[in-house]
């Protein structure tokens, strides 16, 4: 029988892949989507992703959505104390594995590894140390679409904010940037893909620069209905 484990779910590219991976892995059955949501704002934590699109995703995933809130100006404390109960809450009901979508940091991977071990529980990385390149490639090849929301202007030009995450992008991106983010340059929204039941419909909203860093594209939930009629 395979193990029932959590996802933890940023609605990007690799939390995708990840949970991608792991439905073909019989070892594994996915029974929670995790995501850390900032109540202030309504939206996925660093993503800037507005909840409804969130809420949207899951359920085109058709998988139960779990949603921790923190404050905009969450300490590390607050944050640290709200996942442990809410881990604690899913051990005692059985669940003993959290899976990451992590692709080579060891500093997060310890410190995942290091948080769960405190509440008795394991990390799943399945993309752990593969090459980011293939990983970017393979993520396109497999018909994911997903766009580019939040961009660090510290590492990447806040010009590939809105853009999609397709070959093209992929060719224009310095040698110096991770194809696939993983050095926190870019974040993104998926919003179609083998393991989506239906397009998540959105139209774009306006650019923004917030805290003189980070660069982001607000998105609108849009229906599909809204789409075909051209509004």
């Amino acid at each position: 029988m395979p193990e029932s484990i959590i996802m933890t779910w940023s609605g990007g590219k690799d939390s995708a892949l990840a949970l991608y991976e792991l439905k073909k892995d019989t070892a594994y059955s996915i029974k929670t989507l995790f995501t850390t949501v900032t109540k202030d704002y309504g939206r996925i934590s660093m993503h800037g992703v507005r909840e409804a699109l969130l809420e949207k995703q899951a359920k085109s995933l058709g998988i139960l959505l779990e949603k921790i809130e923190i404050s905009a100006n969450s300490s590390h404390e607050e944050y640290k104390n709200k996942m442990k109960n809410a881990l604690e809450l899913y051990k005692s009901k059985g669940l003993e594995s959290v899976a990451f979508g992590d692709i080579f940091l060891e500093d997060i991977r310890s410190y995942r590894e290091a948080n769960l071990s405190k509440v008795g529980m394991k990390a799943v990385f399945p993309l752990w140390k593969k090459n980011t390149e293939e990983l970017a490639n393979l993520f396109i090849d497999l018909g994911f679409k997903t766009i580019l929301t939040c961009v660090d202007t510290k590492l990447l030009d806040g010009k590939f904010t809105g853009r999609e995450f397709d070959k093209q992008f992929l060719s224009e991106l310095p040698e110096t940037i991770d194809p696939c983010g993983e050095n926190g340059e870019f974040h993104t929204f998926v919003y179609d893909g083998p393991i989506f039941k239906n397009r998540i419909y959105y139209e774009k909203g306006e650019t923004v620069l917030r805290d003189d860093r980070f660069m982001y594209c607000d998105l609108l939930p849009q229906a599909a209905s809204e789409t075909a009629s051209g509004k």
